[in-house]
């Protein structure tokens, strides 16, 4: 058994997975361990986690919901380090609405307003605070933090942030939220220690592109901009999430497919994107090796494309112009091809990009005349999770 003294203990709980992390800290923080349980609520899920060690393995725990899973985990964690070692907990959170911008230690008050929330975010906090209980009942007392994905976009300029509805809605927080910010802020700064502090003070669109994609403008380390708006639905096409849409759908679809809001919901959320244009895949790996035998294909992987493609235009506008070009995300950091297509035509940006470092997905992947860097960063929300626990309660 390896054991590790005072650990944090780190939870992205999504609607079909949860990731782990465990975390001590010394002179600088220092990851343990990391894994996940993927599949939630199919037929097979899958649980997988690699050590300090780099000692890795992969199994199978069957058909399980979220507390089944959430009890796998801790029963393996308690029989790999020993629950003991836990001394907090930190939660990746969606939102924690105009009432909680930063981290917070989870409390009743913190609870009641996530679940007042959930109806502004049904496909993540339900599931987040699932967990949060769920980790309750199991380390009674333990200090927990929620930390927000919204919070590097809470000072978003307001001709930004308010969306084109009647005011009155603004006091109720139907704002632009934004999201993926605890990837933002290790973006930022993975930039700042790679490219210098001018660079990451400039002129900056991060594409994180996964399941969730957004693309976000920022201008001496600010959020100016960003496309995930209310919910996370919204912006570039996703995996299985439509990105924008003509709000002139939910009546076409309510009149002519007797379509209720939460059917609509599920289509936009579990039923678009590629998904929804392939017909086969919304897994992007799958998508590019069948494009050249099945259309449908092409079209999901061109249509993706060229989407961010344009979001990164309307995010340049937004900040005057382009000085650096970051991806990451599993697609962002893992598809050169898809990286390739949309840097296509973007050289009015002053984008000069170089094919062979792309191919060996090199940290910086423009060329040395470039104007625009282009970079691939692999982000690390748990990173940033850890270390605002540790700030919050000092296990």
């Amino acid at each position: 058994m390896e054991k590790h003294p005072a650990q944090v203990l780190t939870i992205n709980g999504g609607s079909s997975s949860i990731k782990f992390a465990l975390y001590g800290q010394g002179d600088a923080l220092k990851r343990n361990m990391r894994g996940m349980i993927d599949r939630i609520g199919l037929r097979e899920a899958a649980f997988s986690y690699t050590n300090s060690a780099h000692r890795h393995q992969t199994q199978s725990v069957g058909a399980v919901d979220h507390r089944a899973a959430a009890k796998f985990l801790f029963d393996w964690l308690d029989m790999e380090i020993g629950l003991a070692s836990i001394r907090a907990i930190g939660h990746r959170v969606v939102t924690g609405g105009t009432r909680y911008l930063v981290p917070a230690r989870v409390d009743a008050d913190l609870l009641a307003e996530l679940r007042r929330l959930s109806a502004s975010a049904p496909e993540h906090l339900p599931a987040e605070i699932a967990m949060i209980e769920l980790c309750s009942e199991r380390l009674p007392g333990l200090p927990q933090v929620a930390c927000f994905d919204t919070t590097f976009h809470n000072n978003m300029p307001r001709v930004a942030k308010i969306l084109p509805l009647p005011r009155r809605y603004q006091a109720q927080g139907v704002v632009r939220r934004g999201f993926h910010g605890l990837s933002c802020t290790y973006l930022m700064e993975e930039l700042a220690r790679a490219a210098g502090a001018k660079a990451a003070h400039e002129r900056v669109i991060l594409c994180h592109l996964g399941n969730g994609a957004s693309v976000t403008a920022v201008r001496a380390g600010k959020s100016i901009d960003t496309s995930m708006a209310f919910t996370p639905a919204a912006g570039v096409p996703m995996s299985t999430r439509s990105g924008d849409l003509d709000p002139g759908l939910v009546r076409y679809f309510a009149e002519t497919e007797h379509m209720t809001a939460a059917q609509f919901d599920r289509m936009v959320n579990h039923e678009s994107g590629l998904l929804g244009i392939s017909e086969t895949s919304s897994d992007m790996q799958d998508l590019l090796a069948r494009e050249a035998d099945d259309s449908r294909a092409a079209e999901a992987v061109a249509h993706f494309c060229y989407h961010v493609k344009k979001w990164i235009g309307a995010m340049a506008a937004a900040l005057g112009g382009l000085d650096t070009l970051v991806f990451a995300g599993g697609i962002g950091e893992n598809s050169p091809a898809v990286r390739a297509r949309i840097c296509e035509d973007l050289g009015f940006l002053g984008v000069r990009f170089d094919a062979i470092r792309n191919s060996k997905s090199r940290a910086l992947i423009s060329t040395d005349k470039s104007r625009v860097q282009v970079r691939v960063i692999r982000t690390d929300e748990d990173a940033i999770i850890a270390r605002a626990v540790f700030r919050s309660v000092r296990p």
